[in-house]
């Protein structure tokens, strides 16, 4: 027989990619928050959702422009990202603080990271308060991804970028294939 405790309600859903959202407004410089709040929520239109305590510095830059990069976090950014989580731009340029390399959004004023293998152009549709956080949902306007992930038929494998997931305070990296969508109904030959 399984056992099983039952704990107080809370955030369980582990787990999530921890990605950094780049920022940036006329009023502000731009800026660098690792998000493990995000997410997909529509494939048409392409729209994604990230959500912020508005006591962060980048809430108000992201309010004030209505725009953001999600730039996903590889082994090698892991310990920017968490960097990024950590200190406030505030007190820090985090691109320059961490040499990371500005990137100019192809449909939106603020910059990417070029170092991460995908960057996600967002225009904010609407803000939603929740309690302790936002959640700012945005539609999808531009996706950039670094050309050493294609092959030579134009497929694009993300997976092998070495991809970072978020769990319980934790960072791990992806791993190991275990099936692809439908291998569970597909006939054998």
């Amino acid at each position: 027989m399984i056992e099983k405790e039952q704990w107080k309600p809370g955030n369980m859903l582990y787990p999530i990619p921890a990605v950094m959202v780049s920022c940036s407004s006329p009023k502000h410089k731009d800026n660098i928050i690792t998000i493990a709040w995000a997410g997909t929520i529509c494939s048409s239109p392409a729209m994604v959702s990230i959500s912020i305590r508005k006591e962060r510095y980048s809430y108000d830059i992201i309010k004030e422009s209505g725009e953001f990069i999600i730039n996903l976090v590889t082994k090698e950014l892991v310990k920017k990202a968490d960097y990024c989580g950590v200190r406030s731009g505030r007190e820090v340029d985090k691109f320059k603080e961490l040499k990371l390399t500005p990137m100019k959004g192809s449909q939106v004023s603020t910059s990417g990271i070029a170092e991460s293998p995908v960057n996600i152009e967002c225009i904010v549709k609407q803000i939603i308060p929740l309690g302790s956080h936002d959640m700012f949902l945005a539609e999808v306007v531009g996706v950039t991804v670094d050309k050493r992930y294609m092959d030579e038929k134009g497929r694009f494998h993300l997976n092998q970028s070495g991809l970072i997931v978020y769990s319980h305070g934790e960072y791990y990296a992806l791993g190991e294939l275990l099936g692809k969508f439908g291998y569970s109904v597909k006939k054998k030959k």
